[in-house]
């Protein structure tokens, strides 16, 4: 039989709870790490260090020079860029003297050593950014170009369910370099003395809660790529 509206499922589609599930998730991920870098931002470190002078301080334990720590807008816009080898901490975190802005700092820190050390899963998110982009940015243009022109049979709806494949990807490989980040940031405010060791506990709850929105984002990716094999591939418009 022909799939009408609904793509075979009649007015009502039951994959949207795919959808619906994947932003709870997220939304609940996000939540959780706001109320917790709150929570501790209110806990002011023991040795007063804010989170650019423990990013400093931590790069040159581990003898990088080149890379530049300065402040960026935002709050928990914290990040990375390998391009321009500069640790990025946004204004909650940059100044501050708080246990979660120096765990913070310390995690972006991680990634900067990943980098020097060419850490693999690293090297690997940034060779495929590219293609990454390009995969989200026609995935769905390719799929309804292929239903108005052939339908759910069209090759054009199962390559752009391929290209969409390529955010899930990203998202699974980002999951190791950002658990490994928070490890060595762990280990390193640890072993250079910036947090006291009841400090550092803290830390990793600071850093856990963080953690989970990358999980909830990996997880999101899946559940949406699930619901559009279920609508579209492998499906077909002849009897």
């Amino acid at each position: 039989m022909r799939y009408g509206y609904g793509y075979g499922y009649g007015l009502f589609d039951p994959t949207i709870f795919l959808l619906l599930i994947g932003v709870v998730i997220t939304m609940v991920a996000s939540a959780r790490v706001n109320s917790t870098f709150s929570k501790y931002s209110r806990v002011r470190s023991k040795t007063g260090m804010t989170g650019a002078e423990a990013a400093r301080r931590l790069l040159r334990s581990q003898g990088i020079y080149d890379v530049t720590v300065q402040q960026v807008n935002g709050n928990l816009t914290d990040h990375y860029d390998p391009r321009t080898k500069t640790v990025n901490l946004s204004q909650s975190v940059y100044n501050q003297t708080s246990v979660s802005a120096i765990g913070v700092a310390a995690h972006e820190c991680g990634h900067a050593i990943q980098d020097n050390t060419d850490y693999v899963p690293l090297r690997v998110r940034a060779a495929i950014v590219p293609v990454v982009n390009i995969g989200q940015q026609i995935s769905w243009p390719l799929i309804l170009l292929g239903l108005f022109i052939g339908g759910l049979g069209s090759p054009l709806v199962e390559i752009g369910i391929l290209c969409f494949s390529l955010a899930v990807l990203f998202q699974l490989v980002t999951l190791p370099v950002e658990f490994n980040a928070s490890s060595r940031a762990v280990r390193l405010l640890d072993e250079t003395g910036i947090l006291a060791e009841d400090e550092v506990k803290i830390t990793k709850k600071v850093l856990g809660a963080a953690a989970m929105t990358y999980v909830a984002g990996a997880a999101s990716a899946v559940l949406q790529l699930l619901r559009l094999i279920l609508l579209f591939g492998g499906r077909r418009r002849d009897d």
